[in-house]
């Protein structure tokens, strides 16, 4: 049986610990952010284990893949991105398997497999990411004809931005297929320095996007450098709404989050009319809270896999929330085992 939904990404190995604010200082990181390491950040790899580390397989997309597996039957998901061979790939596959997630991975045996180190400081969480082995992924891997099998049968694809900065021929050939064969396309903007450090390569693959998931920080920095002189997340999703799109068969959704606020959905149609709709988060008792990595991530795999399984937007946005609630309850990018199902 054919998969429904084929993922890309930079699969990680994440390196979490909670560490003093110090921690973040001495780094010149901001506690609730994401960047690539620099050659003055390498240190952390090995600095962060004193603060009793756990190893969690990461990747903002291979997350985001594991949670729409997660609400999806088994077998509906395959995830593709470059892995070393080592011990740490083995961790991933091992992780996504438990989830049923299928890894497609291409394998670079000269690179380590990614890292991130996750820096959680009370409810924040910094991001530092050494991609290895995830930045030496090409569009030989996607075009091989067993890895194109899975684009071809598959319905849906979600990327996740951080692969901007690796291997846009890749985004697009996704993007192109999707839009010649009326399937959809979706991304996640994923992290402010990407709309404004690798804007050239976002603007690239916007046509291609139906839909967008994305939270404040990132809709600010999207605004920013893009000009459009607005700081209302609301008018921000419209701007990004209505962008020339490709497939002018298919409305496009952007997705924006807001942390414990209200997630905004703005559509367009296909004649550019856009429409908003606000979404109510399900509260949590602050006691519940054990960690927020993972949860925008979350939230993007209960709303795609939705969106898979044929559910309208509503309640895609719900099964969203709902998964991401069930995140934020445990440690690093998890999801609840024994499965749950979900329940409005």
């Amino acid at each position: 049986m054919p998969f429904s939904l084929l993922c890309l990404g930079n699969p990680l190995l994440d390196i979490q610990a909670v560490c003093p604010t110090e921690f973040l200082e001495k780094y010149g990181l901001n506690a609730n952010d994401a960047i690539l390491a620099e050659a003055r950040h390498m240190p952390i790899y090995d600095e962060i284990l004193k603060y009793d580390a756990k190893f969690l397989a990461g990747g903002a997309a291979q997350n985001t893949a594991r949670g729409a597996q997660y609400v999806l039957p088994p077998d509906s998901v395959v995830y593709c991105g470059c892995v070393g061979e080592d011990k740490f790939s083995g961790l991933l596959r091992e992780a996504n398997k438990k989830e049923g997630l299928y890894s497609a991975y291409l394998v670079e045996k000269d690179q380590p497999t990614g890292k991130c180190a996750v820096i959680v400081t009370g409810t924040d969480r910094s991001l530092v990411t050494d991609l290895s082995a995830a930045n030496h992924y090409k569009i030989d891997h996607l075009k091989s004809p067993e890895i194109w099998k899975f684009v071809e049968d598959s319905q849906f694809y979600y990327v996740g931005g951080y692969h901007l900065t690796v291997c846009v021929p890749a985004i697009l050939a996704l993007g192109q297929h999707a839009a010649e064969t009326n399937k959809v396309f979706s991304m996640n903007l994923s992290a402010p320095f990407l709309a404004q450090f690798f804007k050239d390569q976002m603007d690239s693959v916007a046509p291609y996007w139906d839909i967008l998931v994305g939270n404040e920080s990132e809709a600010a920095a999207y605004a920013e450098s893009h000009g459009l002189g607005i700081t209302d997340v609301t008018e921000i999703a419209k701007a990004i709404a209505t962008l020339p799109k490709a497939n002018t068969k298919r409305p496009r959704y952007v997705v924006i989050t807001q942390g414990s606020d209200s997630t905004i959905v703005v559509s367009a149609d296909t004649t550019g009319v856009t429409s908003t709709k606000v979404y109510p988060i399900r509260p949590i008792a602050a006691s519940e809270i054990v960690d927020t990595n993972g949860a925008g991530d979350s939230f993007a795999g209960g709303f795609i896999g939705s969106v898979v399984a044929g559910k309208s937007i509503d309640e895609a946005v719900e099964v969203g929330h709902w998964l991401a609630s069930w995140t934020v309850r445990l440690n690093g990018p998890a999801y609840p085992y024994p499965k749950i199902e979900y329940s409005a």
